[in-house]
C-alpha cells in the first residue's frame, strides 16, 4: 500500500514539472516569435506557384513550392534605388542561385485573399545551373516595430523638458497602433489621430488631424504637432522613445503601458 500511494506522489509531482516546464517554453516561444519580428524589415507572398520573401539586416530568405527552390538564403546587400520611380531592387546570390527582387511602392492586391498590401513585389530567380530565369509577381509590406505598439507620453519636445503648464490639461501622448500603421492620442489642446508611414528605419507621422477647440496662448501643441510631422527616424531605448530628424531630436516620450 505504502509503496502505491508512493508512485501516485512521484507520478503527481512529473506532471506538475512537465506541465511548469511547459510553461516556461511557451514564454520562451514567444519571446523568440518577438526577436524574429525584429529581424526582418520586409515581406512579400506571392501565388500561384506559392512563394515568399523576407528581407533582414543579416540575410534575405526566398521559400516557394517549387521544387528545387523551397528555401534559400542570401547574404543581405543594399538596395539599389532607381532614379525614376519609387523602385527598389535588391540582386543577391549564393553558391547556387541568383536572384533579382524588385520592390515598388504601388497598391498591390492579392490575388486570392483580396487584402491589399501597399507594396508590388517582383522576384527573378535561378539555379546557377539553369538556364531560363523564373519570373514570380506578388504583393508585400514592411514590418513596422512592434515594440511601438504601446502608449508613448511626452517628456522632452525640442530639446527642452516639458511641464504641465506648456499644455492645457495633460501631457500630450500618443498610442501607436504597429499592426494598422495607426495612432491616436492627446496634442496637449485637442485630441489627434492619424497614420504612421515606416520602411526599415524611417518613421513618418501623416495625415494628423486635430479637433477644432481653441488653445489658450502659450499651449504648446502646435510645436508638438510640428515635431511629430517632421520626424523621420527614431530610437527606442530604456523604455523611451526618441523622435528625430536630420536636423535633431525632435521629442522624447516615456512609455507608460
Amino acid at each position: 500500500m505504502k509503496n502505491i500511494l508512493s508512485i501516485l506522489l512521484l507520478s503527481i509531482v512529473m506532471i506538475g514539472c512537465k506541465t511548469t516546464a511547459s510553461k516556461e517554453s511557451g514564454g520562451t516561444t514567444a519571446a523568440s516569435s518577438t526577436e524574429e519580428d525584429l529581424k526582418y524589415y520586409f515581406k512579400g507572398t506571392g501565388n500561384e506557384p506559392f512563394w515568399g520573401i523576407k528581407i533582414g539586416n543579416e540575410e534575405i530568405v526566398f521559400t516557394s513550392l517549387i521544387p528545387g527552390k523551397e528555401k534559400i538564403t542570401f547574404p543581405a546587400v543594399d538596395a539599389i534605388k532607381a532614379m525614376d520611380a519609387n523602385v527598389k531592387m535588391y540582386k543577391v546570390s549564393n553558391e547556387n542561385t541568383s536572384a533579382t527582387i524588385s520592390i515598388q511602392q504601388l497598391d498591390c492586391q492579392d490575388s486570392m485573399s483580396g487584402v491589399i498590401s501597399p507594396y508590388s513585389v517582383k522576384v527573378e530567380i535561378k539555379n546557377n545551373s539553369e538556364l531560363e530565369t523564373k519570373k514570380l509577381s506578388g504583393c508585400g509590406k514592411y514590418l513596422t516595430d512592434y515594440r511601438l505598439h504601446d502608449i508613448w507620453v511626452l517628456e522632452e519636445l525640442n530639446g527642452y523638458k516639458v511641464f504641465a503648464t506648456d499644455f492645457q490639461k495633460e501631457f500630450p501622448r500618443i498610442e501607436i497602433n504597429s499592426a494598422e500603421n495607426k495612432f491616436m492620442g492627446y496634442g496637449g489642446c485637442n485630441s489627434i489621430t492619424g497614420q504612421i508611414f515606416f520602411e526599415k528605419d524611417l518613421l513618418r507621422f501623416t495625415k494628423v488631424v486635430s479637433t477644432l477647440m481653441a488653445c489658450p496662448q502659450g499651449n504648446k501643441e502646435g510645436e508638438f504637432l510640428k515635431a511629430l510631422q517632421s520626424t523621420t527616424t527614431y530610437s527606442i531605448e530604456n523604455n523611451q522613445l526618441t523622435l528625430s530628424n536630420p536636423s535633431g531630436k525632435l521629442a522624447v516620450f516615456k512609455k507608460v503601458d
